[in-house]
């Protein structure tokens, strides 16, 4: 390394990072970099009060009965790594040519780097909607509050049937409500998932007594006299009663600081392998971007904690001068009363599946293959190990030995030729 490559590296280690959005993303962000060296000055700014937390139990745990967020790190944590946090505060705007950010509280702070961590927020319904009653989950006060839903075992329509969606569905199940959840797609998970997985998980949760409507197309969400929801009516004219809706019809990338700055935006920031935006210095990470993904066709935007995890480690190497970080294989969970599902890889360009197990039992996996027979993705339903041998196999480029794949005799280990 030269003198001038040595002194460029120091002034990274030094320079002044200002993080916008204070999730999982942003505070992993921050901490990689104090892992990697970073010495200079570190600040998250978070319009929520509370201290960063896990956001997975949203429409899982937290709807459960635990009273208290989940903090991805103690409070102390941040004092102790000179990390300063900004809560309960938004940016307003930012100023690349000066290199501020002006909060709502009309604070100004200077950066050389910006990570934006800002997220997506719940897509909202093209309806008028009653005063009272209508639920989106995004943050832990969200859950708190629809907690309490749950616990009058109120009816309950949930529009949309995506993972967050079931995940309520189960959550009110196990409180005893009644619960319809309404798809306008003939099939649950249709646009992340395979027909054999969403044909399991509509048959789970038509056992545990959750009404299913596929090809069902709201048209009117109908306030009572007190203006508390009352019904939800479909385009058919089916009237379903209710004490509280759920909107789960996914969630848009809060990219808008990027946008008005001319970023490259395209459903989301779309950022390269090191994490970097189109613009000088300005580094996005987790949900608000949109990126390639090695193996995979176009450019997606992921929505997951591995996601987040693995861009903030690609920012963070990228601010402090380090080497690019290796790609990561995509993956995702669920759980669903007593399933746990983990989904390895994408399903994008697959053409073959095969089955390991009975799909109507309670642990099986399914694989998807190209049409070269490469591994792109498993879906496996209480299956750990054909996940992880999933994912290790799409890591390496290594593809099972097709015709053993379905004889669960053959141990996994035996598949892939050594």
């Amino acid at each position: 390394m030269s003198a001038n490559d040595t002194a460029t590296q120091s002034d990274s280690l030094q320079s002044r990072v200002l993080i916008v959005g204070a999730g999982h993303a942003g505070a992993a962000t921050a901490a990689t970099l104090r892992q990697y060296g970073h010495s200079g000055t570190i600040t998250i700014v978070g319009d929520e009060d509370e201290y960063p937390y896990h956001r997975p139990p949203i429409s899982k745990a937290y709807l459960h009965g635990e009273a208290d967020a989940d903090l991805l790190r103690a409070p102390s944590y941040y004092t102790d790594q000179n990390i300063e946090l900004k809560l309960g505060r938004r940016v307003e705007s930012l100023d690349l040519p000066t290199r501020t950010a002006t909060l709502d509280d009309r604070t100004e702070l200077g950066f050389d780097e910006l990570v934006l961590a800002t997220g997506a927020r719940a897509r909202t319904l093209p309806h008028a909607l009653p005063e009272r009653g209508c639920w989106s989950l995004r943050t832990y006060r969200d859950a708190i509050g629809f907690r309490s839903v749950l616990q009058s075992r109120s009816r309950v329509v949930i529009i949309g049937g995506g993972f967050v969606g079931l995940e309520v569905a189960a959550a009110g199940r196990s409180r005893g409500c009644e619960v319809t959840v309404i798809e306008r797609e003939e099939r649950l998970l249709q646009r992340v998932a395979s027909p054999l997985l969403s044909d399991a998980l509509t048959a789970l949760h038509r056992d545990k007594g959750v009404d299913i409507l596929v090809n069902a197309a709201l048209k009117e969400v109908v306030a009572g006299e007190d203006g508390a929801v009352e019904a939800v009516i479909l385009e058919d004219g089916r009237r379903l009663p209710c004490d509280a809706i759920v909107i789960g019809v996914g969630a848009e990338p809060r990219d808008e600081l990027l946008r008005q700055l001319g970023a490259e935006c395209d459903g989301g920031v779309v950022v390269d392998a090191s994490a970097r935006s189109s613009l000088p210095g300005v580094y996005a990470v987790g949900d608000v971007t949109r990126r390639e993904v090695p193996g995979y066709p176009g450019r997606i935007r992921l929505e997951s904690i591995p996601n987040a995890t693995e861009q903030a480690k690609q920012a963070a190497a990228a601010i402090t001068g380090r080497a690019e970080p290796r790609a990561e294989v995509p993956w995702f969970w669920s759980d669903q009363y007593d399933v746990s599902l983990k989904i390895a890889g994408l399903l994008a360009g697959s053409s073959r599946t095969i089955v390991r197990g009975n799909p109507s039992s309670a642990s099986f996996a399914i694989y998807h293959l190209d049409d070269a027979d490469r591994l792109l993705a498993v879906e496996a339903v209480n299956a750990p190990g054909d996940f992880m041998a999933g994912k290790k196999w799409i890591a390496s480029g290594a593809s099972p030995s097709i015709d053993l794949l379905p004889d669960l005799s053959i141990p996994l280990r035996d598949l892939v030729p050594a």
